[in-house]
């Protein structure tokens, strides 16, 4: 057992309800009492300022200074060499947070904090980086000041109760999260539908709190620093700070030590060893209170970069009546559960860890919003420019004196929606004016978002930015068609494998046919250069002139008989391919490229009021002059087909409508990047992940394909004709049967013929 040195160990402790509050005098009182008194450590320091104007004098006189602060800035640590952080970080709540957010799949919540010093700038940050790779967002961020008065916080409460957000983590001190609260009680904030999380800085402290004072704060859950409260060293320790402090406050109803009385209990540890060394000052000083380890109550005491490492778990509590549960423990990297011990199972959920009381006792799980009473609706600027009324139509109504807007982009926006995690009310504006300019009116904030036939566009981003595109991308250049036939169409009916095999049938059939009938025939004799030639032609030519009377020879004639079956049923199948390739129209675009139209210096079309035009001026290179914008489909055809325009940029959805209507006329000649259709919301907006997750929702549920056939379903692309140069050809599988017929028949008269030859050579 170490003790601690006969020179005075400068700790000013004093107990208040339940836990240690170690202080130090100012400035000047800590240089009078290390000339004076010869103080060899300083303890305490809870407030930034006590860490910065003590840290800087022991620094100065080379005194170990331990800071029970869990937020002490790195940069502090690092100006001032004997300056360390004895008390665990205690930042990993924010992790403990997110996965409550994320049992209940809460994603969005409201931070209320008290701006207490400079470490509450800290919180925030860890906070931030926290809940950046979560999916959870930040609502919004409410500052409370110290000295805020009741007035005050009521105004603060009321503005943030008109929001949809119902999630509220508190960071602040017992004090102020007390008066929040009873505010909130009176603002009627304590009722079903609300959530209140609370951080260490008054989870830590509850058990100091008078019973009487849980009634404002029932439901409320907290995250709180964990300690192992089991064990010789801390029952040892236990049973002398209950003695004490029954001794000092004897008026007290509960004894039992808190987290800051165990901290305090190892921060004094780690300073009865660093003193228990002797004769050790400077660098040899620093080196030894870096070497500490050992086991204390709150954990494995040492120091890494002069901070006792940051706590990983947390203990989780519901307020209850007139006192409080503890539902479990959170641990990082393993998730929650009911102990902490070797048998602890772990879970990802809160939820399994036992039914949790939420403000006014509801029978389920708050949704973490609600429906505000005052929040004005959304305004959603609606294009009225739309060439295709399809995807987005603005009809006014004379006898009510309104607008109606439907179309594809409309039912889309509203089936989205539905699928938010809130309620979101909304109202059409229509918009006559460009598309770049009405995606401006969200800059301005002359809407709150636009829905319509509106494309990706980089340069819009400086004004708003874009959900996922709910359309196909690109631009589509569409120019008429004309019709081609190729050249060597008359060998398109074969394949390379059935005219190979053909010719070597025919040249086959023709030799056997002329070693056969050359005895009986004499024009089949002659020079060898005269008869190779008879030979390559005659399977051409006198199959077709000789008749049965010219053949002498039983076995031609039966070889014959084959091959004009085969002959005839294989010219026919030709002859039936061939005709109908003949017939049917195959389609080539009149324009293969674009460039090929600049440098025609021809006229193209687009859609009046799209980003198009900017984009054939200052990405393809078309002049000004040579642009023409339409507003109907009809426009585009009518021009195309009287040649007023060589071509038309359409976006892939308008496309796709366009060609369903004009199958025959038109096609595709060339494709472009280009962003497709989304919704537009202001720049920064959380709804934009909201809504893109919605509109993904929409898309894999099935319920986009549903309504893309209910709205645009009667102009749907259909391939009426193939746009591939491929034939139905007829290959080798369609006659392997009818060539083994006449192989077959040649081969077995040419072996009688041979034989018969032989048997006549042999006998005569």
């Amino acid at each position: 057992m170490y003790h601690f040195p006969p020179v005075f160990l400068f700790l000013s402790l004093s107990y208040v309800r339940r836990y240690f509050i170690i202080y130090v005098l100012r400035r000047n009182a800590a240089t009078y009492l290390i000339n004076g008194y010869k103080v060899e450590a300083f303890l305490g320091l809870q407030t930034m300022e006590e860490v910065l104007s003590i840290g800087e004098i022991g620094s100065r006189y080379q005194i170990p200074t331990f800071s029970l602060l869990d937020s002490v800035p790195q940069r502090a640590l690092d100006r001032l060499p004997f300056l360390f952080q004895a008390s665990p970080s205690q930042y990993g709540q924010m992790k403990a947070f997110v996965a409550i957010m994320k049992s209940f799949q809460w994603n969005r919540f409201t931070f209320i904090y008290e701006d207490i010093n400079s470490a509450s700038s800290e919180v925030i940050h860890h906070l931030m980086e926290t809940i950046k790779e979560s999916g959870v967002l930040m609502n919004n961020m409410v500052k409370i000041s110290p000295l805020a008065s009741s007035t005050s916080l009521l105004e603060e409460l009321e503005r943030i109760n008109k929001e949809q957000c119902r999630v509220f983590l508190v960071h602040a001190s017992l004090e102020m999260g007390l008066r929040l609260f009873q505010n909130a009680k009176i603002m009627g904030m304590m009722e079903k539908g609300y959530v209140w999380i609370t951080t260490n800085l008054i989870t830590d402290l509850l058990h100091t709190v008078n019973p009487s004072t849980f009634s404002m704060m029932e439901g409320v859950v907290g995250i709180g620093s964990f300690f192992m409260d089991t064990g010789s060293r801390f029952n040892d320790f236990s049973t002398k700070f209950q003695t004490r402090f029954k001794l000092e406050q004897p008026k007290e109803e509960s004894y039992m030590p808190g987290i800051f009385a165990v901290q305090a209990y190892d921060a004094t540890w780690i300073a009865a060893l660093v003193l228990s060394e002797k004769n050790m000052s400077g660098q040899k000083l620093l080196d030894t209170v870096s070497s500490i380890s050992f086991s204390g109550i709150t954990g494995e005491v040492q120091f890494v970069d002069k901070k006792s490492p940051a706590s990983h778990r947390f203990h989780i509590i519901n307020v209850i009546g007139k006192y409080y549960r503890e539902l479990g423990f959170w641990s990082e990297g393993l998730g929650f559960s009911e102990v902490v011990n070797d048998k602890a199972n772990y879970d990802t959920s809160l939820q399994n860890l036992g039914h949790i009381f939420w403000p006014g006792r509801p029978l389920h799980t708050p949704r973490g919003w609600a429906i505000p009473t005052s929040i004005n609706p959304l305004r959603v600027g609606v294009p009225t420019m739309a060439v295709f009324k399809k995807f987005v139509e603005v009809k006014y109504d004379h006898m009510q004196h309104n607008f109606t807007c439907i179309g594809y982009s409309i039912e889309l926006f509203k089936e989205t929606v539905k699928r938010l995690p809130y309620y979101l009310s909304y109202e059409f504006h229509p918009f006559n004016g460009s598309y770049d300019s009405l995606v401006e009116q969200v800059y301005l904030k002359k809407f709150d978002a636009v829905v319509g036939d509106v494309s990706v566009v980089s340069k819009r981003y400086q004004y708003a930015e874009f959900t996922h595109p709910y359309t196909e991308t690109g631009l589509m250049m569409v120019v008429p068609v004309i019709s081609y036939h190729e050249q060597w169409l008359f060998v398109k009916p074969f394949t390379l494998g059935m005219w190979a095999l053909t010719i070597v049938i025919y040249i086959y059939y023709g030799f056997v046919l002329w070693l056969i009938e050359r005895k009986h025939s004499p024009e089949l004799q002659g020079s060898a250069l005269n008869q190779a030639g008879i030979l390559l032609c005659l399977s051409f030519t006198r199959l077709f002139s000789l008749d049965g009377d010219q053949l002498k020879n039983n076995l031609t004639r039966m070889i014959t008989v084959a091959w004009l079956f085969v002959a005839i049923i294989v010219g026919q199948c030709y002859t039936a391919s061939l005709t109908s390739m003949v017939t049917v129209r195959r389609l080539a675009p009149r324009v293969a490229d674009y460039e090929s139209l600049k440098n025609a210096n021809a006229v193209v079309g687009y859609g009046r009021g799209a980003h198009v035009a900017s984009y054939l001026v200052d990405v393809l290179g078309f002049k000004n002059e040579n642009i023409r914008g339409f507003t109907s489909p009809q426009e585009y055809a009518h021009a195309l087909r009287n040649k007023e325009i060589a071509a038309v940029f359409l976006e892939a959805p308008f496309s796709k409508l366009f060609l369903a209507r004009y199958c025959k006329s038109f096609m595709v000649a060339a494709t472009f990047g280009e962003g497709g259709f989304a919704f537009v919301l202001p720049r920064g907006s959380f709804m934009v992940t909201d809504f893109t997750k919605a509109l993904l929702n929409v898309s894999e549920s099935g319920t986009l394909e549903t309504i893309e056939k209910r709205m645009l379903g009667s102009e749907q692309s259909v391939d009426m004709e193939s746009d591939h140069d491929e034939y139905g050809r007829l290959g080798l599988s369609s006659f392997w049967s009818l060539f083994i017929l006449t192989g077959g028949t040649s081969t077995i008269a040419l072996v009688i013929h041979v034989i018969i030859t032989l048997r006549n050579h042999f006998r005569y």
